[in-house]
């Protein structure tokens, strides 16, 4: 169980010692959710400047996915066509 009083490292939470490069886009996704749904209900504190930093991580993981879903669909399009 998480100490209420300590504020988490939203990447670290999420990457843990791995390199970002190692963490599975969906893992990120799923982690990502869990950690802000927390924060803004009140149930984690977060490193409020780091918070903002790490972004990049769910942006990327983001990006990464919409890329997939739109290789996806291209190939259903192609396969119908």
């Amino acid at each position: 169980m998480t100490d209420p009083e300590r504020e988490l490292n939203f990447a670290r939470e999420i990457i843990g010692q791995r390199g970002f490069r190692d963490v599975p886009t969906d893992e990120v996704l799923g982690e990502a959710e869990r950690l802000l749904n927390g924060w803004m209900a009140g149930d984690f504190r977060m490193e409020r400047p780091k918070l903002y930093d790490h972004y990049a991580l769910l942006l990327l993981a983001l990006l990464q996915k919409n890329r997939d879903l739109e290789a996806r669909i291209e190939a259903l399009e192609a396969r119908d066509a």
